[in-house]
């Protein structure tokens, strides 16, 4: 119960401080939000895009041509 008290009273063995100190790079600002950075406007362009998907898919429904009866 000493040891325990020691490290700050979390009681890590030798095995959890091991993989404690080693999980540091997790939290590099480099490591995360890497996708996020590299593509700037992906996330608007695909918003837009679906936007546009939908307003075809309407204006085909209202303006189908009288003879077109085929899918």
């Amino acid at each position: 119960m000493a040891t325990a008290t020691a490290t700050g009273g979390k009681g890590l063995n030798a095995t959890g401080e091991f993989f404690r100190r080693r999980d540091g790079w997790r939290k590099h600002p480099m490591v995360g939000n890497q996708l996020r950075h590299a593509t700037p406007g992906l996330g608007i362009a695909i918003v837009a895009f679906g936007i546009y998907l939908v307003g075809e898919a309407a204006y085909n429904c209202v303006h189908r041509p009288a003879g077109d009866n085929h899918h």
